[in-house]
């Protein structure tokens, strides 16, 4: 190709933040919407408003309150520089955006600062509720696209795994347009609806209750209806005879569990539908659902069979109550040993409420989950694998957007964080498509060096200064990433830390 051929046609400038190398017009932004041309000037856009200055970073501020901040962006040691809005390392030789030092305990640290553009991305979906939302495998669609899959069940809790390179590159070009917006907006806090084959469909949204078929779930559950007998057997000794606790997983029946053995609650002839696991704990009672406990039954007496003649009697108390204690009706059987609805007592629909009370708020949890590999790492050092060696040896603690990063083990830098974490609006795309996300790398400076990173690059953090920059202010609850990483202050250079 010629060098006319390279050169942007007149009144347009080139961007090569990324591979799409976008000509973007005076006054327009590229296909990413992060990057525009302001009077021939190639600057960063925030992901909602154009930052005048076109300043690229967002400092981290931890340690003192914030409501004594004075402004400055440089106060000691407990300054962060985050990568959110740093820009990235395209084309692949390019040094990070920012490489910056800064004395924390009297030692040199260096906090490498990139955007990276992430094909080998995707959330994990944690959904704490006990309705049915798909069977594991089940294909989860966003406007009729697959975008990922129902994953395995947890304790309350519903799974869900979305996007990932074969959805962002490996299907339709829609497919890929549809789930990398998805995965966006997910991870910048934002709703997105979702439906499931063979089940319901979801609005789900990082820190907020799921919506389930355009119902907001309310209540996790305390356990599961076995866990629910052992936890409030004593408070049901003498106020009932039998109680069953629905659950789509193990449904608890207090007569035969081994809290209700000793307690004494004697045999009650109650026959339950499904599969008899040990003592009072039955499972698959009925199809999973939105009704009780997570099963498709509105009506509880559906699991029971008759009861046994031999053993029951007239009069008969029994309880009803699902895991979440939302769904619970109290019944006495009457001379033909059939259960009918009666009126309770305070005290044992006091019971059905503590159960409410001891379940958590149903929520939404997105935790974003990438690959750290190829430029990425080629902008922290000329030779990559030095620095996947580092980060496995605890010398370089990994962050993203300032928050702690979990790195997974095998080879690699596979990283998962919590986006509620992370500052808002941390995420940005491109059209390729693929996910950008902040991530940063802190080390020992004379570590930098022995792996070969770009020291030449190094400026003092003092350096990075403008009203452009974002200040966000740390949480103090959760860990500071000069504090999250084992640095080993007291190590001598070069050395491992204990």
């Amino acid at each position: 190709m010629s060098d006319a051929e390279t050169l942007p046609p007149p009144g347009k400038i080139r961007c090569d933040a990324c591979p799409v190398m976008c000509y973007i017009a005076d006054g327009n932004a590229g296909a990413c919407d992060r990057y525009a041309n302001h009077g021939g000037t190639l600057v960063r856009l925030d992901p909602i408003t154009v930052l005048e200055t076109g300043a690229p970073a967002v400092a981290f501020l931890g340690g003192a309150d914030p409501a004594d901040w004075d402004g400055d962006i440089i106060r000691g040691e407990r300054n962060f520089l985050t990568a959110v809005g740093a820009g990235t390392t395209y084309p692949d030789y390019k040094p990070a955006p920012f490489i910056v030092s800064q004395e924390v305990r009297g030692v040199d640290m260096v906090t490498v600062v990139t955007e990276g553009i992430f094909s080998y991305c995707g959330v994990k979906v944690k959904i704490d509720t006990d309705r049915h939302i798909g069977h594991e495998g089940a294909i989860v669609r966003v406007e009729g696209e697959p975008v990922g899959l129902v994953m395995t069940s947890e304790y309350g809790s519903r799974m869900l795994s979305l996007g990932g390179v074969d959805h962002l590159t490996g299907g339709s070009k829609k497919e890929g347009r549809v789930t990398c917006d998805a995965l966006l907006r997910l991870c910048n806090r934002q709703a997105v609806e979702m439906t499931i084959d063979g089940g319901p469909s979801l609005v789900v949204q990082a820190g907020k209750p799921p919506i389930i078929d355009g119902v907001p779930e309310r209540l996790m559950r305390v356990g599961c209806g076995s866990a629910t007998i052992g936890i409030f057997a004593k408070q049901w000794a003498g106020l009932v005879d039998e109680v069953v606790v629905v659950d789509d997983h193990i449904t608890g029946v207090l007569s035969e569990h081994q809290a209700g053995k000793l307690l004494n609650v004697p045999p009650t002839g109650i026959r339950m539908k499904g599969r008899r696991s040990t003592p009072g704990r039955y499972f698959q009672v009925a199809e999973p659902g939105l009704g009780w406990g997570g099963t498709n039954i509105t009506d509880a007496l559906e699991i029971l069979k008759p009861f046994d003649p031999k053993v029951a009697w007239p009069g008969l108390r029994l309880l009803m109550v699902s895991t979440t204690g939302e769904h619970w009706a109290y019944y006495e059987l009457d001379a033909d040993l059939v259960p009918r609805r009666a009126e309770p007592s305070a005290a044992l629909r006091a019971t059905a409420e503590k159960i409410a009370e001891n379940c958590e708020p149903s929520l939404c949890s997105v935790l974003f989950m990438g690959g750290a590999g190829g430029s990425l790492r080629a902008g922290v050092t000329e030779n990559p694998v030095r620095l996947t060696r580092s980060v496995k040896q605890a010398l370089t603690h990994v962050s993203c957007g300032g928050a702690e990063a979990y790195v997974w083990p095998g080879g690699g830098i596979t990283v998962m964080v919590d986006v509620m974490d992370m500052p808002e609006n941390s995420f940005g795309y491109v059209p390729t498509p693929a996910l950008v996300a902040p991530i940063e790398f802190t080390l020992r400076s004379d570590d930098y060096a022995a792996m070969g990173g770009h020291v030449s690059h190094i400026q003092p953090i003092e350096a990075v200064r403008g009203a452009g920059l974002r200040r966000v202010p740390h949480d103090p609850a959760a860990p500071h990433p000069h504090d999250a990483g084992n640095y080993s202050w007291q190590r001598k250079s070069g050395t491992r830390g204990d």
